[in-house]
């Protein structure tokens, strides 16, 4: 797949760019590259980003960061299987725990919330940072809901991290996930007060908070023309301008030379009318 100009493979972590050091350098600038283009893509192009994670797992399937990447880019594609062999690999690799809760996460969108609550009562959240536990009560959550079990959903998301006043990375997602679960437990005006408290805490949007409490409120918000009027305009549009052809240029008219008056005629039959004709 083509990488763009402006991609040199210096914009990675410096802790992905120590682990390939490990590669030869031409191999090792080809990964970051890749790896670079699966960061910048994995939000808005998550088919883009699988490509090339795919490249940069063909290059070097030993490193794992490569194969976290990939874990996140089939994450990303709902590749829940794939994703979650990527993750063990990349887990088995480096030691760490961090992956913990993606791993979870894969558990349920393959349909075993039960093996999601038992990997959030394993010893190795114990090992998780803080952003990491919230992150594991969050997947927890949702695998009671997956359950029907919206009670034990709301109880999980209860923690002093959701009554904390300090906005955190966490702290709009997690204000969110238990907004969200009110609500489906028919709360509605508490699931309102965590909407509004989501959207305080929710400064980079990473939510659809601010719209869903203003579906509680009863706000609607209406384009000027629907999709299919818009629609509609644009083809119109089109036809007119295919409609208007390229006129060609007139070759300029030589000037006409002056033409010499005529002497009247004189006529001794004219009558008045044919006077005032003239």
């Amino acid at each position: 797949m083509p990488i763009p100009q402006d991609v040199t493979g210096d914009e990675i972590d410096k802790d992905v760019r120590q682990e390939l050091q490990s590669l030869p350098k031409t191999l090792a600038e080809d990964v970051a590259k890749n790896l670079v283009m699966v960061a910048r893509l994995i939000d808005e192009d998550p088919e883009g980003a699988y490509g090339y994670s795919r490249v940069a797992l063909r290059l070097a399937s030993r490193v794992a960061a490569v194969r976290e990447a990939a874990g996140f880019a089939a994450y990303a594609n709902q590749k829940f299987n794939e994703a979650l062999a990527e993750f063990r690999a990349a887990r088995r690799m480096s030691g760490g725990v961090e992956l913990w809760p993606v791993m979870a996460d894969c558990e349920r969108g393959l349909g075993r919330p039960e093996k999601a609550l038992d990997m959030a009562g394993a010893p190795e959240v114990h090992k998780l940072d803080k952003a990491g536990q919230v992150e594991m009560r969050l997947v927890a959550a949702g695998a009671r809901r997956d359950m029907g079990q919206l009670d034990a959903a709301i109880v999980t998301l209860q923690s002093p991290e959701l009554a904390s006043n300090s906005v955190q990375p966490w702290t709009a997602r997690l204000r969110y996930a238990y907004a969200d679960a009110l609500l489906a437990a028919g709360r509605e005006p508490e699931a309102r007060e965590w909407f509004a408290k989501a959207v305080e805490a929710d400064r980079d949007g990473s939510t659809d908070a601010s719209d869903r409490l203003a579906e509680l409120d009863g706000v609607e918000f209406t384009d000027a023309l629907t999709e299919d009027e818009a629609d509609e305009a644009d083809e119109a549009d089109e036809v007119a301008d295919d409609a208007v052809e390229p006129v060609e240029p007139v070759e300029p008219v030589a000037p006409v030379a002056p033409v010499e008056p005529v002497a009247p005629v004189e006529s001794t039959d004219a009558s008045p009318e044919d006077g005032d004709k003239d």
